[in-house]
């Protein structure tokens, strides 16, 4: 993220550990959470079924409930860590147009067209993917 995630707002998609549950037993949105968190990170999260009280006690820290995730938030960041049908049928061109730039996508399961993604103007990580083409042009000469 350019050097520091420290007071940026990251937005999580997906708490439980998985679609179609309210089960967040194990989830890995919650270490994901937590090391944002411990970075200075603003955290936001959505999921269509998981309880915002839920979430902040999962967490063990006050994280900001979103939502309305078709309005878009003023993240840096969206991260996809479920598999929920409905984050693939999102408004990103919307989304995006509300988002602090440049703005990332990791898509941490690769449900989401990231050809689309990359022309709205994201810059893309894809868990197991190759490296988006705007962080292989930028990373020369850096310790990323």
């Amino acid at each position: 993220m350019f050097g520091t995630i420290k007071n940026k707002r990251i937005t999580l998609l997906g708490w439980t550990f998985k679609k179609d549950t309210t089960d967040t037993r194990e989830t890995p949105s919650n270490d994901v959470a937590r090391g944002l968190l411990s970075d200075g990170a603003k955290v936001v999260v959505y999921d269509p079924r998981a309880p915002a009280d839920v979430i902040c006690r999962d967490v063990a820290a006050p994280v900001y409930h979103w939502d309305r995730p078709h309005a878009g938030s003023p993240s840096v960041s969206a991260n996809t860590l479920n598999m929920w049908d409905e984050f693939s049928t999102y408004d990103y061109q919307r989304i995006f147009s509300s988002m602090t730039k440049p703005a990332f996508v990791f898509d941490g399961r690769n449900i989401l067209d990231h050809k689309a993604l990359r022309a709205i103007g994201f810059i893309v990580y894809g868990l197991g993917r190759p490296l988006d083409p705007y962080l292989t042009e930028h990373m020369e000469g850096s310790r990323f």
